[in-house]
């Protein structure tokens, strides 16, 4: 997934250069009410000058119709 905000300014230190990362191993969200769903994989846009994490996203969002 791209960045699906189009942001470009880290509100905490104004710095531009921003990075996308995730988790890796078992850092996984899964839906609560769908215990056999596999989830899906976290990842965040930050900046890559002071760390700031601007937003995370689940990257498949389709696993979490219906959970609530």
């Amino acid at each position: 997934m791209e960045n699906p905000t189009n942001v470009t300014t880290c509100p905490k230190c104004l710095g531009t250069d921003l990075g996308k990362g995730k988790h890796s191993g078992y850092a996984v969200m899964s839906p609560v009410n769908k215990k056999m769903s596999l989830g899906s994989d976290i990842e965040y846009i930050l900046c890559t000058d002071c760390g700031y994490i601007i937003e995370s996203y689940v990257t498949k969002p389709e696993k979490f119709k219906g959970s609530l």
